[in-house]
């Protein structure tokens, strides 16, 4: 009887060999008098896949000779002898059934400050694999760091003693990068400009010159852009549909780039998934633009001579989700949590979300020393800093039966801000899929009855959670707060520095060792074994899923989408 374990991950072939270092894991265990008593090792191999543009790395469990000096009688020998066999990676069931019935505060009692300052020191290692390749260590997803991490959150769980079964889900990723860009109308520079991620370069990579076109409308229609919308820029403004519509409408009438106003200033916003009709774009104040606006609405033929230049990629990038069942509890109504696995490219992320992966991986090590009535299942996403894609194909490509038995998603984005301030997602029940806002009450009761301030923030697609939802999957979370600015009330509750962002080093290079604040890490795990606690012992008094609402649809609130983000920018 031969074991094996086929793991198939495609990825970049440009990457391969410095990013994806061979894993090896051994496995101790012979099945006794079904084949040739060998030891066995798992090995990953790469192997070419004619076809792709990418390798393929296959987990097998092979056979392997003997140590030096030891014949295979002797080995045999060796078993026939003794009375037991140690078995690694594999839980056994009476073993199990002796642990003792979880308990969430003894669970919160093992989380400690000092095992996640451990695991952090070993993320920044493993960021550190990219600097030969970025000039600086970094997670994002293609890279060293990257694949790196993935491999350790694999190696970590593989630890645990075969509590979990650990599978992984490779899916096609958009990466995109802005080397540089400008903008010059009537000879000025607008002051507040912003290209728009996933931008396409403008052509050649080089300045193109055309005429300012004001598009009258919201741009979301072809119809809405005027006749001389071909081999020119077009100014369109933000609202009722997505950056991406309104780039791609652009695109097909033949502009040479697209111009987005807003009058709440210049938006960081993104086009999404590409599909190569799109423009190079980019985005502005309204109050940046108002006089040309005016003067082309009283004569759309006024030339404003424009020049705009754009330096960017986009590209296709195959990177893999991580996922960990544990393989006791009832598998129909599972706990679900996830975190995302990268960083975006300017530094090491270990506050996002390096804070929430160490995070679910400590709360997995130390739920191993329990029993378990409902199953728990653990995530580490990729690709959420290009627009939580890693989520979004996941929870997209679950079946109609997997889909039922996830009772909820908890979403672990950013514990560990230095200047920090609890954040509950404020989701309900009423907009969201039935006990989300449970959830909410969840965190909320925890942190008053530990004494503590919460804050309660928008709902607004944020964080891996939106997938979940739009497939009609309660969900929830909790953050500390990114590049917002602490102000009055939140320096009352929180403490801190009154007018400093609540992470300042949020995408930045210095999110490293001495950025996290280590007492709200520390806390927030806590919370979060709480809550994998709570449900993995009972569901009672938590909503049932609601039959015959399988995804939530896009709802319509003043023109704008339920969820206008994807992660921290805007998609309308």
């Amino acid at each position: 009887m031969k074991y094996s374990i086929l793991l198939s991950i495609a990825v970049a072939s440009t990457t391969v060999v410095d990013a994806f270092p061979t894993l090896k894991f051994w496995q101790d265990v012979v099945p006794l008098g079904q084949q040739d008593q060998n030891n066995q090792a798992i090995f990953v191999n790469s192997q070419s896949n004619e076809g792709n543009e990418g390798v393929q790395f296959e987990i097998q469990l092979v056979d392997v000779e003997p140590q030096e000096g030891v014949e295979k009688e002797d080995l045999l020998q060796q078993y026939e002898e003794s009375e037991s066999i140690t078995i690694n990676d594999i839980i056994d069931e009476s073993v199990y059934l002796k642990l003792p019935e979880i308990d969430s505060e003894l669970l919160q009692a093992s989380i400690k400050e000092l095992n996640l300052r451990k695991r952090a020191e070993s993320l920044f290692k493993i960021a550190n694999y990219s600097t030969k390749k970025y000039g600086h260590p970094t997670r994002v997803i293609g890279s060293p760091g990257h694949w790196a991490t993935i491999r350790y959150i694999i190696s970590e769980l593989k630890k645990l003693g075969g509590y979990y079964t650990i599978k992984t889900q490779s899916f096609n990723a958009i990466d995109g990068h802005i080397e540089d860009y400008s903008l010059l109308i009537d000879g000025v520079q607008p002051k507040s400009l912003k290209p728009l991620a996933l931008t396409p370069p403008t052509t050649d990579k080089r300045p193109v010159h055309g005429n300012l076109v004001l598009v009258e409308l919201n741009g979301c229609s072809l119809h809405d852009y005027p006749h001389l919308t071909k081999d020119n820029i077009v100014l369109i403004k933000r609202g009722e549909c997505s950056f991406g519509d309104k780039s791609r409408n652009a695109g097909k009438l033949g502009a040479k780039g697209a111009i987005i106003y807003d009058s709440q200033g210049a938006v960081a916003g993104t086009l999404g998934t590409p599909n190569g009709e799109e423009v190079a774009t980019v985005a502005v104040d309204e109050k940046d633009v108002d006089e040309y606006i005016k003067k082309l609405k009283v004569n759309p033929n006024h030339k404003f001579e424009t020049t705009l230049y754009v330096d960017s990629y986009v590209k296709n990038i195959s990177t893999i989700n991580v996922v960990a069942d544990s393989v006791f509890g009832d598998h129909d109504n599972i706990v679900s949590l996830g975190a995302h696995s990268d960083s975006v490219g300017a530094g090491p992320g270990i506050n996002d979300d390096g804070s929430g992966t160490i995070s679910l991986l400590e709360v997995a090590q130390q739920l191993t020393k329990y029993k378990i009535n409902n199953a728990v299942r653990f995530a580490w996403w990729a690709a959420e800093e290009e627009g939580l894609l890693g989520s979004n194909y996941y929870a997209s490509h679950l079946s109609k039966l997997d889909n039922k038995k996830l009772r909820l998603f908890m979403d672990y984005d950013m514990m560990a801000s230095p200047n920090y301030e609890y954040e509950v997602y404020d989701a309900n029940n009423k907009d969201h899929p039935n006990g989300s806002g449970n959830l909410r009450d969840l965190y909320i009761d925890w942190y008053t009855a530990h004494g503590l301030n919460y804050t309660l923030v928008p709902f607004d697609g944020r964080s891996d959670y939106v997938g979940f939802i739009e497939q009609g999957i309660p969900a929830g979370g909790i953050a500390t707060g990114a590049e917002k600015l602490k102000d009055k009330e939140a320096k009352r509750k929180f403490g801190g520095d009154l007018g400093k962002a609540f992470d300042p080093c949020y995408h930045q290079l210095c999110d490293d060792l001495s950025n996290p604040s280590y007492e709200a890490w520390g806390l927030n795990t806590k919370l979060i074994a709480h809550s994998v606690a709570t449900f993995a012992k009972t569901f009672d008094g938590f909503p049932k899923r609601d039959e015959g609402k399988d995804q939530v649809q896009q709802q319509l609130i003043g023109g704008d989408a339920l969820f206008t983000r994807r992660g921290d920018l805007y998609v309308i």
